[in-house]
């Protein structure tokens, strides 16, 4: 929790912070983000404003995960940017355009508020956090992953690669087989071979 009581409701009122916090669990997704416990950075400036403190900030912060074509682990650094407003609790909607009532409902449904002067970075570091990541982790933009046959990772053996026959040309390849063969039976005899049947 942050305190914003040295802002008062002075709209305009700024102030700035620097906090070094312990990351919370589940910072990120399946295959990548920041492990619960480092030490998220964090630059934020608060600023009074007539509906509550606009919150903007930074998150800096150790990423670990896995890169998602040959599954070797990625460590890196992740920067976040966000903004959020914080209303006070007894905002009303001075400055916002009007809206129909469902509208108006979901507006206050994604609004965050101020408590006793205090609010809580950490669904919005959370949102932050996972918007920033990669997707698709990958250890280098060109990794070639791993081979589909027995998974060996092709980065560390280039030349790697298996004899594979296409099944739908199997059967001709039998075929290809017993012509050669069939080839070899009727293959012209010469002279020499006639004088020694006789």
């Amino acid at each position: 929790m942050f305190d914003t009581h040295e802002l008062g409701r002075r709209p305009g009122a700024l102030k700035r912070l620097t906090r070094s916090l312990p990351a919370p669990a589940d910072l990120g997704i399946e295959v990548i983000g920041i492990a619960e416990g480092v030490t998220v950075e964090l630059d934020l400036r608060l600023e009074s404003v007539m509906e509550g403190v606009l919150v903007t900030g930074t998150a800096r912060a150790p990423l670990t995960g896995e890169c998602v074509r040959c599954l070797e682990p990625i460590e890196r650094e992740l920067e976040a940017d966000f903004q959020e407003m914080y209303s006070y609790p007894d905002a009303d909607a001075r400055g916002r355009i009007a809206a129909a009532d469902d509208d108006a409902e979901d507006d206050e449904e994604d609004m965050l508020f101020l408590e006793d002067d205090l609010f809580d970075l950490e669904p919005v570091l959370r949102d932050a956090v996972v918007l920033a990541l990669p997707l698709q982790p990958v250890c280098r933009e060109d990794c070639p992953g791993l081979c589909s046959e027995c998974g060996a990772r092709l980065a560390d053996e280039p030349d790697h690669h298996h004899e594979t026959v296409d099944i739908r040309w199997a059967a001709l390849q039998g075929l290809a087989g017993s012509d050669q063969d069939g080839e070899k039976d009727n293959a012209p005899r010469s002279a020499g071979d006639d004088s020694q049947e006789k």
